[in-house]
This record gives C-alpha cells, sequence and structure tokens, in this order.
C-alpha cells in the first residue's frame, strides 16, 4: 500500500520537479534603520543578535529544510516528507514572524490611520484598550511565542491572538498579521532580564503605526 502512495505521489510532482528546481532562496531581509535606532526600548545589541543571528539562523534552516523537503517529494519519500514538517513549520514560522516584526518597529511610527482608528475603537473602544488587552494576552505566553494583532477577513475585524514557538499567525489562526510582539527571551532577555512586562509595554514607544495601518488597508482587499 505504502509503495503505491509512493508511486502516486512521484507521477503528481514529475510535472513540477523543473519549476521547484529553479525556485529561489529565502534570504534575510534588510532592516529598515539601523541597530541603534529603536534605542533605549531596544537596544543596539540585541537588535544585532536578533538579526544577524536569530533571524538568519531561520533564514538558513529554512533553505535547508526546504532542499530536503523537495529532494524527498522528488523521490516520493512520503515519510520523509511529512517527518520534516515540524522543521518546515519552525523555521518558516521564524522568517515570516521576524519579517514582519522588523517593519512593524520605528522609532517615529506615528498614529493610526483614520480607518484603522475607527475599526480599533468599534472592536477595543479605544486604542489604550488595545494595547493594554495585547500586552497582557503576550505577557502571559507560557515559554517563548507572540502576541498578535490580526485582521479576521471572514468577520472583517480585528481581534488578538497568541501563538507558541513560531507557528505563524495566518497559517495557525487565519488572521491576516497587523502587529506582532516577540516574547522569545532572545528579544530582550539582554536588556530586560526576566522582566518581561516592561519590554512588552515599552515596545509600544516604537510601534510602527503607519506599517500596521498599511497592513489593515492591504488586509481588506
Amino acid at each position: 500500500m505504502l509503495q503505491t502512495t509512493v508511486r502516486s505521489v512521484s507521477k503528481l510532482v514529475q510535472p513540477i520537479t523543473g519549476v521547484a528546481a529553479v525556485r529561489s532562496k529565502h534570504t534575510l531581509p534588510d532592516l529598515p534603520y539601523d541597530y541603534a535606532d529603536l534605542e533605549p526600548v531596544i537596544s543596539h545589541e540585541i537588535m544585532q543578535l536578533h538579526h544577524q543571528k536569530h533571524h538568519a539562523t531561520y533564514v538558513n534552516n529554512l533553505n535547508q529544510v526546504e532542499e530536503k523537503l523537495h529532494e524527498a517529494v522528488s523521490k516520493g519519500n512520503v515519510k520523509e516528507a511529512i517527518a520534516l514538517q515540524p522543521a518546515l513549520k519552525f523555521n518558516g514560522g521564524g522568517h515570516i514572524n521576524h519579517s514582519i516584526f522588523w517593519t512593524n518597529l520605528s522609532k517615529d511610527g506615528g498614529e493610526p490611520s483614520a480607518e484603522l482608528s475607527a475599526a480599533i475603537k468599534r472592536d477595543f473602544g479605544t486604542l489604550d484598550n488595545l494595547q493594554k488587552m495585547l500586552s497582557a494576552s503576550t505577557i502571559a505566553v507560557q515559554g517563548s511565542g507572540w502576541g498578535w494583532l490580526g485582521y479576521c477577513p471572514k468577520g472583517k475585524k480585528l481581534k488578538l491572538a497568541t501563538c507558541a514557538n513560531q507557528d505563524p499567525l495566518e497559517s495557525t489562526t487565519g488572521l491576516i498579521p497587523l502587529f506582532g510582539i516577540d516574547v522569545w527571551e532572545h528579544a530582550y532577555y539582554l536588556q530586560y532580564k526576566n522582566v518581561r512586562p516592561d519590554y512588552v509595554n515599552a515596545i509600544w514607544k516604537i510601534a510602527n503605526w503607519k506599517n500596521v495601518s498599511e497592513r489593515f488597508a492591504k488586509a481588506q482587499q
């Protein structure tokens, strides 16, 4: 039965192997600011390590996993393809999450757009309420993970969510990510030690509302 399944998978992937072979590799995105620009909220040292070491590792591992997955699928090795899924989710999620995170931050992030402000008022009452609610849920994340403000395309409203580890928001919940807070310890421990609430509450000072507003507008299209 397994051999039959493997042969079936092989037939399915044969027409697309030529396309898959020329796929491009993922790359570490440049930051839209210097490492020191977010001080004193996030130090130069943390930003540099977080970007050059942690995010870069997710990118490198993702490329390696995709190579192995491509090989497994091309050979019809279903067991290997399935075994690679956790690594694909973890490293792919890490790349997706951090690519959003960097753009969500700015030394001069402005204010939410009129459209986003209206949605915040409708769904949370005030911006202050939104910040308090997202901060509380993010601080409460057990272990490592993320707190998110997302847009629900089905309900056409803003929602809050948390995700464990590097689970990507949209794939996990169906929400389109607008603003994320990374609460892996590498994001804050060198500066804030074990006082996660201080880091989470401070990050609002560098929230890039222009970017969040642009994401909100695009999510509604």
